[in-house]
């Protein structure tokens, strides 16, 4: 028996009658993650791991019905036996270990292997069959060390602060903002956060996770001050009326998919920083190598490539046809396919 197949409601274990992410109401959901493509409201019963259960209430409602595991922590569900394990993507995010009748299942959900420390490290898990995403699984994804890149950032902060222009950088507000602001130097200036961002950040250091403080927009009074700040909002945030109070002001967009080419452009921004969340393309061959799965399905990304590539590894390998994956990732899909030639390693 398969311990996980596709239904209609989402990725659903028959022996144990529940589903891991489900894109549609179901009475039992267990959640990776709280990215809102894998935790969505309407389920009866929650199970996610513990370090998640703020940004879960923050985003789903306190009033969810919500249990919660320690990562590691085992539980069995009709036979099911079940345990969340650190994916390293954002805070509180899991991989879903399932064995039932001595045949072991991995769900990961979305998952990176560098350690940010931001959140618990991506920690391999043995079994027979993996479930994997490849949002970047194609071979020109390839990041750069995390040290460089913090450097790269605040050295363009710095470089508009001197020049007196208000630096304006553009990432998602949970998850990838954090990280942002975990490297960013404050000696250089203020730290302004957008609305969207900051209870999120709040969230984080709640959690343990030494963020430094950042303030909202409304709490600077002082033109000049605002000049040298760093201010992290939301891809939403780009030409809406709240820009306005910067002035002629420098900006930057902070993806995965700054790696192509003219997604930058695209973007209207003056600069790419070249940051995910996900793994690369060599972080994805590592992880799936260190499970020893025999079998994997991937679930959403370049998934006909990815498949292609665990076929020629000798592996069986098929696809999951899933909800998961952002309208970034839509956007530029055709994109990558255009600026990557023959996909090897």
């Amino acid at each position: 028996m398969d311990l996980v197949v596709a239904r209609p409601e989402g990725l659903y274990c028959p022996p144990g009658n529940f589903y891991i992410d489900p894109w549609r109401p179901v009475d039992r959901a267990v959640i990776t993650h709280g990215h809102s493509d894998h935790a969505r409201s309407g389920n009866q019963h929650y199970l996610a791991a513990r370090p998640g259960g703020g940004i879960l209430h923050k985003r789903l409602g306190t009033d969810i019905d919500l249990q919660l595991l320690d990562y590691g922590e085992s539980l069995v569900h009709d036979g099911v036996t079940l345990s969340l394990h650190p994916a390293g993507h954002v805070l509180g995010s899991a991989q879903v270990r399932l064995e039932y009748q001595g045949e072991v299942w991995v769900a990961s959900g979305d998952y990176k292997l560098d350690d940010d420390g931001t959140c618990a490290p991506f920690e391999p898990v043995r079994c027979h069959t993996f479930i994997t995403e490849s949002t970047f699984g194609l071979p020109i994804y390839r990041w750069m060390p995390q040290p460089q890149l913090f450097a790269d950032i605040n050295t363009w902060w710095r470089a508009n602060a001197e020049a007196g222009r208000t630096s304006v950088l553009f990432c998602y507000a949970f998850g990838k903002a954090q990280r942002v602001l975990s490297g960013l130097d404050t000696g250089i200036g203020p730290i302004v956060s957008h609305g969207a961002v900051e209870p999120l950040s709040a969230l984080y250091r709640e959690a343990g996770v030494a963020l430094p403080a950042s303030r909202y927009l409304g709490e600077i009074t002082d033109a000049a001050e605002l000049r040298r700040a760093i201010v992290l909002a939301p891809p939403s945030a780009q030409g809406s009326p709240w820009m306005r109070r910067f002035g002629d002001y420098a900006d930057g967009f902070a993806s995965g998919w700054m790696q192509l080419r003219g997604t930058r452009r695209r973007r209207g921004v003056d600069r790419g920083f070249v940051m995910s969340d996900h793994a690369d393309w060599p972080g994805l061959q590592k992880a799936i190598s260190a499970t020893g799965a025999e079998r994997v399905f991937v679930t959403h990304g370049q998934v006909n490539v990815m498949v292609r590539w665990l076929r020629e590894q000798g592996l069986q390998a098929h696809g999951f046809n899933t909800e998961y994956g952002d309208e970034e990732a839509e956007n530029v899909a055709s994109a990558a396919a255009a600026e990557t030639v023959e996909a090897a390693p």
